[in-house]
């Protein structure tokens, strides 16, 4: 298993959650956790997703979901989870 994290902020808009899903779906990255909340019209929303399956490169998986927020309105964000975790380690 490889862990990322996707991240997802912006305007609230109909489609945010559909949009981004079936691009990871699209990529074969399963979304393994997922929480999201809107506060004052606000939308964001954390995924932690597998990427193992990924027939991309990582690189390639973060251009795409770039583009998908630039098309939706928002911005997308994916980093390894074991970049994540090293950045936040006390």
């Amino acid at each position: 298993m490889q862990k990322a994290l996707v991240s997802v902020t912006g305007q609230d808009r109909v489609g945010i959650i559909a949009k981004v899903s079936a691009s990871l779906s699209q990529q074969n990255i399963n979304i393994l956790e997922i929480s999201q909340t809107i506060l004052d019209g606000c939308f964001t929303m954390l995924m932690v997703v597998d990427i193992a399956g990924a027939q991309e490169n990582f690189q390639q998986i973060a251009t795409r979901l770039n583009e998908v927020g630039k098309e939706i309105g928002v911005m997308v964000n994916i980093q390894r989870m074991e970049l994540f975790a090293a950045m936040h380690r006390v």
